[in-house]
């Protein structure tokens, strides 16, 4: 029921539903956490969601809105690669969720695509139903996107450069690009080859990791141990050496695209609450449903181990209120209770909100109640936005 709580955490209702519709990419991305991580789960479920799937589910989001009075939803169409199913059954799934809706609440609709398949009718016919189009990409260069190739070894940058073209015509669909950070590369020719491809938006994505499965570039015999207190400032942050160089290109910059994970920590430094579960301490407002009908948790977890997203529930036999209910679910939303002592008594814990909740996993200690595998550069990133923020609006 509307206001129900688990614990002492206020079960706030889903407004945002990731929908996979497709079980396959036609990349294989060297760096893939789900193709190329621990869990396999993705090799039994059908390709393509079939429409009953649709119709269920499209049934329980209304379900959902109608008992926690939403005003609105948010939609987002994932695979896998959504796009390889072309664009008219997306248009399907978009009409079959809105004509379920119970009046007074509508949908926003948004597609993540590599960009490989989009074109300009695709892009027209998207819009024109309403949605937002996002490009997932490692930079504006064809060095930059090496790492994304595909299954035969092919490059994929001159397909996706065609798609930031036609996107770039078509600034109301164009929702901006998404960029999982390589520290290897120079972090002032990811972020300037990026803003010349003129995205609205850019977020820069830690890669996927843990305590057991170390951050690329940070080798394992460089992690400390999750500390009982403090945090593990011996750790050289070279993830958050990479953001700050982007961040001081950002700020100093002037004009240029929002960068998501710049503005959250600014607006959670002037004490707004966060929108993200990268960095604060909102309770999680988002689940998955796979192309079998599967009510899963953030994919994100499937970079720690098998299964570790699965929640047994499947919208045939089970209402989004019954996932609210589930373990996992509210372990994501327990906010500051739900963190390690470190984190607890960590002075940046109310901006840092213990990182991603899939970064804090390790097999042989906690679980995933740990500090993030990111702890330092989180502090080091955190501390300097304060720093360039102070200077510039003093801080009470």
């Amino acid at each position: 029921m509307a206001g129900e709580t688990t614990g002492r955490t206020a079960a706030v209702p889903f407004r945002q539903f990731v929908l996979k519709v497709h079980s396959r990419c036609n990349l294989a991305c060297t760096y893939c956490y789900i193709y190329a991580g621990p869990d396999h789960t993705w090799r039994r479920r059908p390709r393509i969601v079939p429409p009953a799937t649709v119709r269920q589910t499209a049934l329980r989001i209304a379900e959902h809105a109608r008992t926690h009075r939403l005003r609105e939803v948010r939609i987002d169409l994932h695979g896998g690669e959504p796009l390889l199913t072309g664009p008219a059954p997306l248009l399907d799934q978009a009409a079959a969720v809105r004509a379920a809706l119970p009046p007074g609440c509508t949908a926003d609709f948004a597609v993540q695509t590599n960009g490989t398949l989009l074109t300009r009718s695709a892009i027209d016919a998207l819009g024109t139903a309403g949605f937002r189009i996002g490009l997932s990409l490692d930079g504006g260069t064809p060095g930059l996107n090496r790492r994304r190739i595909d299954h035969a070894g092919r490059p994929s940058w001159p397909a996706a450069a065609r798609a930031a073209g036609l996107l770039h015509d078509r600034p109301d669909t164009y929702a901006g690009i998404l960029c999982t950070i390589d520290v290897t590369t120079d972090p002032a020719e990811v972020y300037r080859s990026l803003c010349a491809l003129d995205p609205p938006m850019l977020d820069f994505l830690l890669p996927h990791a843990n305590w057991s499965s170390p951050p690329p570039g940070t080798p394992a015999s460089l992690l400390p141990q999750p500390p009982a207190g403090g945090t593990p400032t011996s750790l050289r942050s070279p993830y958050g050496d990479w953001l700050c160089t982007v961040f001081d290109l950002w700020w100093d910059g002037g004009a240029g695209p929002r960068v998501r994970v710049f503005t959250e920590i600014l607006g959670l430094l002037l004490g707004r609450p966060s929108s993200s579960e990268a960095v604060g301490l909102s309770p999680v407002v988002a689940l998955i449903v796979d192309t079998d009908g599967a009510i899963e948790q953030v994919d994100s977890l499937k970079s720690a181990y098998e299964g570790a997203a699965a929640t047994g529930l499947d919208v045939f036999r089970h209402s989004f209120d019954d996932a609210l209910a589930h373990p996992g679910m509210a372990a994501r939303r327990a906010g500051r209770d739900g963190l390690a002592a470190a984190c607890r008594n960590c002075a940046l814990v109310d901006v840092c909100g213990g990182g991603n909740y899939a970064h804090r996993y390790r097999a042989d200690s906690g679980g995933f109640r740990n500090p993030s595998v990111y702890c330092a550069d989180l502090e080091r990133l955190i501390r300097h936005i304060a720093t360039r923020l102070a200077a510039a609006v003093p801080l009470n």
